[in-house]
């Protein structure tokens, strides 16, 4: 792949030399409009700016835009389903209450995908672990653990 060029939700982006000392944030929220993606701390540490870089979740604040080029980009925008209905983990997400004020629920549910993807059938310990670098100051986590044990038992079931 190009190293200039970045896919971002399935769409490539040939990236300006301009842009390439920004963060991915940055670049998502200021280029290309994808404002899903939260500025929650800018310093790694809350989780809200949670994207999925080739699968694997990075935090976009402390990312530099030019140690992702020619990588796949994958933030809340481009999560929904091939019909534009919800995925399985923000349906469960809604479900389960586990929704407040929304401001951290973009990256938590990148960070959810992340964990099932990587541990398919967690138990409630292993979401507890694999989510303790996300923060959320409104749900008290216990919807959040609900809603992944949720979401993993209806991606196990689309198998």
């Amino acid at each position: 792949m190009d190293k200039r060029k970045l896919t971002v939700n399935g769409r490539t982006y040939e990236v300006a030399q301009a842009d390439i000392d920004l963060s991915l944030l940055d670049y998502l929220r200021e280029r290309l409009d994808l404002t899903g993606t939260k500025n929650g701390c800018g310093t790694g540490v809350c989780g809200a700016c949670t994207v999925l870089v080739d699968g694997k979740a990075k935090r976009s604040c402390i990312t530099k835009l030019s140690s992702v080029l020619g990588q796949e980009v994958l933030t809340i925008e481009g999560v929904a389903g091939e019909d534009g209905g919800l995925h399985p983990v923000q349906r469960a997400f809604v479900d389960a209450g586990a929704i407040q004020c929304g401001f951290c629920t973009p990256g938590m549910v990148l960070g959810a995908i992340s964990l099932l993807q990587k541990n398919p059938k967690p138990s409630r310990e292993e979401i507890r672990k694999g989510m303790n670098a996300h923060l959320c100051r409104c749900t008290g986590y216990q919807q959040i653990v609900d809603a992944i044990e949720i979401a993993a038992v209806e991606l196990n079931r689309e198998k």
